[in-house]
């Protein structure tokens, strides 16, 4: 019998300075069996960096041709294209093929130095690729904060982001590796 997807209901409160982006978003958000809490968090994080009427996430892992989280317009064109992990420049040509604007969210500590310093000179020729990295430190503290039900306030200003609860806050200063600030 295979395993379920674990949903979570996630109330969140978007206060972006930086693209001048204030809203409320609720959420139901399906984790993987395989997924941790934590890389389920840096999904929410990126939803939260991205956050727009038309953002979604997509049925992602279980579909090879879709990213987890994009943003269409409503002609089915995709604006944006978010992606998670160490992806290889394989899967990355075909997404910036695809989309106008891509991104790459690593978050896996030690091994990304060194799948960046291997891959960096192939991923420069791809304009529309933006690759950020959430530190180690931060993507274990954000995996606190899970629960069943959550509302989470979320504060962007000068390239840092506060993700906060009743009980906790987290602070994530993404490091960006390739594109513009």
């Amino acid at each position: 019998m295979a395993l379920k997807a674990t949903v979570f209901k996630v109330s969140i409160q978007i206060a972006d300075m930086d693209r001048g982006y204030y809203n409320d978003h609720q959420l139901m958000l399906a984790q993987h069996p395989s997924e941790t809490d934590e890389r389920m968090m840096v999904r929410l994080l990126a939803f939260a960096m991205n956050a727009s009427e038309s953002l979604a996430f997509s049925k992602g892992m279980c579909v090879e041709d879709e990213p987890e989280l994009w943003d269409r317009t409503l002609s089915g064109e995709i604006d944006l294209w978010v992606e998670f992990g160490q992806s290889d420049e394989k899967w990355l040509r075909k997404a910036c093929g695809r989309s106008k604007q891509v991104l790459l969210i690593t978050y896996g500590g030690r091994s990304v130095p060194i799948w960046w310093k291997q891959n960096e000179a192939a991923f420069e020729r791809y304009d529309n690729l933006t690759v950020i990295n959430i530190p180690e430190d931060a993507v274990k503290a954000m995996g606190q904060l899970v629960g069943k039900n959550m509302a989470l306030q979320i504060n962007i200003c000068e390239g840092q982001i506060w993700i906060s609860d009743d009980n906790d806050s987290v602070l994530v200063e993404p490091e960006l590796l390739k594109g513009e600030q």
